[in-house]
């Protein structure tokens, strides 16, 4: 059916009068329409689109409603870095921001813009032409998740710009957010539907936005501020105050409350205000965010590695409460790190029930002298995990003991090691402990490891969540059959699968001493380690004294290492490998080669690869690094080797072309 035109001018009317009407109704809460006219154009325009699809468009009013579920997010890297704030949690720590600022800026006063700091999910919009074409997660920063579908459905979103001189590309950087009202409202529908009420609206939003069926989120109460730009593609004004001025001219909603204020006390009273303010909102906010207004200011005073230099965040007091503590259990971590928390009898504080607070480690619980019946300080800020501050020990019971650590793991009986001048305790049994089972099993099948080829993290968490594996030994126990009834996995991938077990039990000492996951044990230290013993058996026999005659192995790897053999449950798990048949040459050891603890830089064109030579000469005891130093020994230079070459003159270090690095290897053999 061809379209006519009739039909295409009264969608193109239809978008306008929707558009305006969400943007008054959303963003200026000033509707001039009841509701019901309102469903009645969107309803019209909804038959338009169904009897001509190719009406639909990305930026249409009915994309709202949400799409068909997606089976995972998208990955997405930002235009620009989405970069986190630092912290000011007083007015000594703010003071000290601005004489920074003013220092490097070498003014007396600077000019500041200042908003709310929402307590929500920050998210990226990316329109193009005006048109709203992606939507990601703030994520780590430079990748995020696609959540676009997602974030149509926010009514206070616009899928179109309006207004004169838009940006060919803009990337807006905005608060998600559930106000007070809609949260209430949330809830209430939960527990109508014999649902679980959520904790807090930051949590509902987060976990709103992270639907895979868009029509979830639709249904969820979400709301947005805009707050800043990442990459843009045309004319911005020159102050970060105006920027928002003309995101709202475009109908992004901002904030009404944003000021711009001068110095360090126009900072102190606006926060003032605002914490006065805070009990009225209509939405939670956790601090105020000051940002030097002047955009050249900004680009003078750049960046830390996470954070700008011209931004900061002046964070409210964090909420404490008081109750008691039931007891103090032991959790053990993915790393094996043993971590003492407080049970607690609940209080609501910083907007949840908190029943658990973590005691940070052994050295903690006894500084703050907490112990079991204890009346203590509960404080929680934000996201931030709730931590007692103090126990109350006027009020202590009689008869209150001493929290101590225990020697065995509470997971797997391992024995637990804590070296000497570290606050963390860890346990021991890495190839054995339940706590540890998902992340030793990913580091042994990793490429530089044993290289398992189709072992990804998510096969590894379906086999250790059915029982199929308690131990890496169990990888190679696994059958085609069993592999098959697992989810998203048929009989060729099975089969592959067990084939790269069978095919990964040939492997070397180093990367199996790798593959095992011993505490500060990377690739160079198994190397080493592999040249010093030459075979598993030596190296397990070895004492601290013996380790610590290693050039490169302190005490501290050397006590990781003897304890990580000394546990009775890693040798099991080892022998039982090695039953399995994982082997692996032995290493002709290099104790006494001219070449060993000698220093290498390669730079320039070689005529054998790169990783071929790096491999020899490190096979033969030598170190290779990647920049020249008064500890280089010798710099093999190839064809055009640039600024290395020129500096290993200047320090008197000795150049070889790659022949005489061959005869040197050779040399190191006899």
């Amino acid at each position: 059916m061809s379209l006519p035109e009739t039909a295409r001018q009264r969608a193109r009317v239809l978008h306008e009068e929707l558009h305006e009407h969400n943007y008054r109704y959303y963003v200026l809460d000033a509707p001039v329409i009841t509701d019901a006219e309102y469903d009645r154009l969107l309803r019209e325009l909804q038959q338009l689109e169904a009897a001509y699809p190719e009406l639909v468009t990305p930026d249409s009013p009915t994309q709202r409603v949400g799409a068909a579920p997606l089976k995972a997010f998208g990955q997405v890297r930002h235009e620009v870095r989405m970069l986190s704030l630092d912290n000011a949690f007083d007015d000594d720590e703010l003071a000290d921001f601005d004489r920074r600022v003013c220092t490097r800026l070498g003014t007396d006063i600077v000019e500041y813009a200042a908003e709310p700091k929402l307590d929500g999910v920050a998210v990226s919009l990316l329109y193009e032409d005006g048109v709203l074409i992606r939507g990601a997660t703030r994520g780590d920063g430079e990748t995020g998740e696609d959540i676009t579908q997602n974030v149509r459905t926010i009514d206070s979103v616009p899928l179109r710009l309006t207004g004169d001189n838009i940006p060919r590309l803009l990337e807006v950087r905005g608060e998600v957010y559930i106000s007070h009202r809609g949260f209430e409202q949330l809830n209430r529908q939960a527990i109508a539907q014999e649902q679980k009420p959520f904790v807090n609206p930051r949590n509902a939003a987060a976990g709103s936005l992270r639907q895979l069926d868009p029509k979830i989120t639709a249904a969820r109460p979400l709301e947005i501020y805009c707050y800043g730009v990442g990459r843009v593609d045309g004319e911005l004004p020159d102050r970060h105050s105006k920027i928002l001025d003309q995101l709202g001219k475009w109908r992004l909603r901002v904030y009404a409350g944003i000021k711009r204020v001068r110095g360090l006390a126009g900072c102190i009273d606006y926060y003032s205000s605002l914490e006065q303010q805070r009990g009225e909102l209509p939405f939670d906010i956790d601090g105020v965010v000051f940002k030097v207004d002047r955009l050249e200011q900004q680009e003078q005073l750049g960046f830390v590695s996470r954070a700008p230099r011209w931004a900061i965040a002046r964070k409210f007091p964090a909420e404490e409460m008081q109750t008691r503590v039931t007891g103090i259990d032991v959790q053990v971590g993915r790393t094996g790190a043993l971590t003492p928390v407080a049970r607690l009898e609940p209080v609501f504080v910083g907007g949840v029930t908190v029943t658990n607070a973590t005691l940070h480690n052994v050295d903690e619980v006894h500084r703050k002298d907490v112990r079991k019946g204890d009346m203590v300080i509960i404080r929680r800020a934000g996201d931030v995990i709730p931590e007692v501050v103090r126990a109350l020990k006027e009020q202590r019971r009689k008869g209150a003991r001493r929290f101590r650590l225990p020697t065995v793991c509470p997971e797997c009986r391992s024995t637990v090691e804590r070296v000497e001048g570290e606050a963390v305790a860890r346990c021991t049994g890495g190839l054995y402990c339940p706590a540890q089972r998902r992340e030793a099993i990913k580091h042994f099948a990793s490429r530089r490891a044993m290289d398992i080829d189709g072992l990804g993290d998510r096969l590894v968490d379906q086999l250790v969540e059915t029982g199929l594996i308690r131990d890496v030994s169990d990888l190679f126990q696994l059958t085609v059959e069993q592999l098959a009834g697992l989810e998203r996995m048929a009989e060729k991938s099975a089969t592959n699968l067990v084939n790269a077990l069978e095919h990964s039990k040939h492997t070397t000492l180093e990367r199996f001493v790798y593959a095992l996951g011993i505490r500060e044990v990377g690739e160079a230290t198994a190397r080493i380690l592999a040249q010093e013993f030459g075979d598993l058996e030596p190296l397990m026999q070895a004492n601290l004294d013996t380790l610590q005659e290693i050039h490169d192995i302190g005490p501290v790897v050397a006590q990781h290492i003897t304890g990580f053999f000394a546990e009775p449950h890693n040798r099991e798990v080892i022998q039982k490998l090695c039953q399995a048949g994982v082997r692996w040459e032995p290493v002709a050891t290099v104790s006494h080669t001219p070449l060993k603890d000698k220093t290498f830089v390669l730079t320039g064109t070689l005529t054998m690869p790169r990783n071929v030579l790096k491999d020899k000469l490190q096979a033969a005891g030598a170190k290779v690094t990647g920049s020249v130093s008064r500890k280089t020994d010798y710099v093999v230079v190839g064809e055009n080797p640039g600024s290395k070459a020129d500096k290993a003159k200047e320090l008197g270090i000795e150049l070889l072309d790659e022949a005489g690095c061959m005869r040197l290897l050779e040399s190191g053999k006899n």
